[in-house]
């Protein structure tokens, strides 16, 4: 097994809360972390129907076969099992309760009303690139580790990508799709998705997507709403620190996982990722993610932003830290230029005392460190973990 970066978080939340919440996308890991950090806790997962059946009629009776705690998967499913783990943890604090769930907004939602205080937060999202080169499973290309993409089941079953993401898609959309809103056609809500695929990157403009899929603007929200919160879609949030500019409103659009984007996309090969048109929007997306991955398994929040003023002036992301603004470009280009440093430059005059250490991502392979700021690789971003 693939050792998870987030496992000594776990523990280290373990020792100081009665209740931890581990969030996350479905098949991200999640139930093979926590049995094996948690070896002789129970597992019951209320996936299935017996147990689902038996938690939702009798709560008390469901949580009192576990004298010593009990690790909870899907546990949003019978959101009648909150207020009683709360009455147990506040009578005993030797019992511990895991729980884990994949839709980020229904469970969020029960732990705040009910377990405020009483619980640690965390979140596991799908293999690091530092999960997979200490486990040589690194690919070598920017191509082939975006196609690949990142879901644990498709690296310990060998699964091929263009069969592994068309069924995820499919799951997804009959579990967490159904289950969250009411959709009256299905294909609508897939079109949705792939067109949402092909604007990676970009500004979310609700009346374009709402005219370009046939319906009502709030509909459109409704299902962004639900992409956030099954982890499918990442919406960055602009960087509003006022430098005397007009800033955008609307946040930014990225996957979570590169496989599935690439799917989406209509990608079937690593080869042609790498020659495709969408080729920058998804080596960006890749990085973006790395970097918010990074952030998680630390169990730091995601302090992730872009910038881009009302002249088109932008710089991808801006890493918030201490009081400093670290601006980040991604370039997927190979070759070093110092072009590539134009935005953090610019960027950097209006920052001032605020602007920390500027740095460039980009496809090659050397660390190089320049008056203008730091050139990193893709694939070893070190530098930028530590932010």
């Amino acid at each position: 097994m693939i050792q998870r970066q987030l496992e000594k978080k776990l523990k280290q939340l373990y020792r100081y809360f009665p209740v931890i919440s581990l969030n996350g996308p479905r098949q991200s890991g999640k139930s093979t972390l926590l049995k094996n950090t948690f070896p002789k806790l129970p597992y019951v997962s209320l996936e299935n129907p017996d147990d689902l059946r038996f938690a939702k009629a009798d709560p008390r009776g469901f949580l009192n076969r576990f004298s010593k705690g009990v690790i909870i998967d899907e546990v949003q499913n019978a959101p009648e099992l909150f207020s009683y783990i709360q009455g147990i943890v506040d009578a005993d604090k030797k019992i511990k309760f895991i729980l884990s769930g994949s839709q980020n907004f229904l469970l969020n939602q029960h732990i705040a009303q009910t377990l405020a205080g009483r619980v640690g937060v965390l979140t596991l999202l799908p293999f690091s690139f530092i999960e997979l080169q200490s486990a040589g499973l690194m690919k070598k290309s920017f191509s082939q580790t975006a196609f690949t993409g990142f879901y644990p089941r498709v690296y310990d079953k060998k699964i091929p990508p263009g069969i592994y993401y068309p069924s995820y898609l499919q799951t997804y959309v009959q579990r967490d799709v159904l289950q969250l809103i009411k959709v009256a056609d299905i294909s609508l809500f897939t079109k949705f998705i792939r067109l949402l695929a092909g604007r990676v990157g970009q500004l979310i403009n609700l009346s374009t997507l709402a005219s370009d899929v046939g319906v009502a603007v709030n509909t459109i929200k409704a299902w962004l709403a639900v992409l956030e919160a099954s982890y499918i879609l990442y919406l960055m949030k602009p960087h509003h620190t006022n430098f005397a500019k007009r800033l955008v409103q609307q946040p930014k659009i990225y996957f979570y996982d590169t496989g599935l984007l690439c799917y989406l996309l209509g990608i079937e090969n690593a080869k042609q990722a790498d020659t495709h048109f969408a080729r920058g929007t998804i080596f960006e997306n890749l990085v973006i993610m790395e970097l918010l991955k990074n952030k998680l398994n630390r169990a730091e929040q995601g302090n992730l932003f872009f910038w881009r003023d009302k002249h088109g002036k932008e710089v991808d992301c801006i890493i918030e830290k201490t009081g400093k603004l670290y601006p980040v470009e991604i370039k997927s280009g190979t070759t070093k230029s110092l072009h590539f440093f134009d935005g953090v430059k610019y960027y950097k005059t209006l920052a001032k005392a605020k602007g920390g250490q500027a740095y460039v991502v980009y496809g090659g392979n050397e660390n190089i460190k320049l008056n203008e700021g730091v050139l990193l690789p893709w694939d070893n971003m070190q530098d930028l973990y530590k932010l």
